[in-house]
């Protein structure tokens, strides 16, 4: 009895949860996309329709891994993948997401910065929606979804967006063009302020909204290098160039200050919504003091 106790134990530590999780869900993902990728190449001509299809496919592959793996685990509903106002938590993402980048572009813009060079066709989109979609996906699903989300539960969501931000802004400095200040402002930009809109809205359709927005208005709009990474094809070809601080050098506007701060104005907004309508958790050795309502 004891061993069963103790396997049981093992079995549903928060470290395991994490590890499991994230095998399961970006190794079926990634198994997808290298599997299919070699099947497409050979179905379709077009290289963005390959990767459009790749992202999508892999993104549903994602949701499903996450939904079937912690619906048996956990046994519970998952609410975080709730359609109930789906549409309205999406729409209120992308909305931040473009107003935050568009923002951090203005500035670069005012400062002499940003040059638009060609205005190209619509199809020029489309590598960066696989790209956003793909991304926002699969990384909230990991981010939020699974470490976040078990951190909070056992620590608290102080702990855990201090952790999950910290994790984001490491992994982050493994991207071309990276830095340690870079990575301090994407563990700002991104990990506080994703960690704080699924406490905010308890479900993950809102902060894909914002990072789907963020990555397509970034690179496939303003044709801005995305966390280091320049794309070929974006709506407008356009030339950055300037200091640091503003542009975000090659790393991106990510990399620049003003969008460190617009975001951790928008952390500091919704933070202050989760205070006010008590979702912030408490952690687990604080929960265990209070009386029994």
């Amino acid at each position: 009895m004891k061993t069963k106790n103790l396997g049981h134990q093992i079995l549903h530590f928060p470290l395991t949860k994490i590890i499991l999780g994230f095998l399961v869900v970006a190794g079926f993902a990634g198994g997808i996309k290298i599997g299919l990728g070699k099947l497409l190449e050979d179905l379709i001509d077009n290289k963005d329709g390959q990767d459009l299809i790749l992202a999508i496919i892999a993104s549903a592959i994602a949701i499903g891994c996450y939904w079937l793996l912690f619906r048996f685990y956990e046994k519970r509903k998952i609410a975080e993948l709730s359609t109930d106002n789906i549409g309205r938590n999406l729409m209120l993402g992308i909305f931040l997401g473009v107003i935050l980048m568009s923002l951090t572009i203005f500035v670069i813009y005012l400062s002499g910065s940003y040059s638009i060079v060609a205005l190209n066709p619509i199809s020029y989109l489309v590598p960066a929606l696989a790209l956003a979609i793909s991304s926002a996906i699969l990384e909230e699903i990991l981010f939020r979804g699974i470490l976040f989300r078990i951190i909070e539960e056992k620590l608290g969501s102080y702990i855990a967006l201090m952790l999950s931000a910290l994790v984001f802004g490491l992994l982050h400095l493994m991207n071309p063009n990276s830095s340690l200040i870079i990575g301090f402002g994407l563990a700002i930009q991104a990990g506080l302020l994703l960690g704080v809109l699924y406490m905010y809205s308890r479900n993950l359709w809102l902060p894909i909204g914002i990072h789907f927005a963020w990555n397509f208005t970034l690179g496939g709009v303003w044709g801005a290098s995305v966390s280091g990474i320049p794309l070929e094809k974006s709506l407008i070809t356009a030339t950055i160039q300037g200091n640091e601080w503003v542009t975000g050098g090659q790393f991106g506007p990510e990399g620049s200050i003003q969008a460190t701060l617009f975001c951790l104005v928008a952390t500091t907004l919704f933070f202050i919504l989760c205070y006010k309508q008590n979702k912030i958790q408490k952690p687990f050795w604080v929960r265990s003091r209070q009386p029994m309502q």
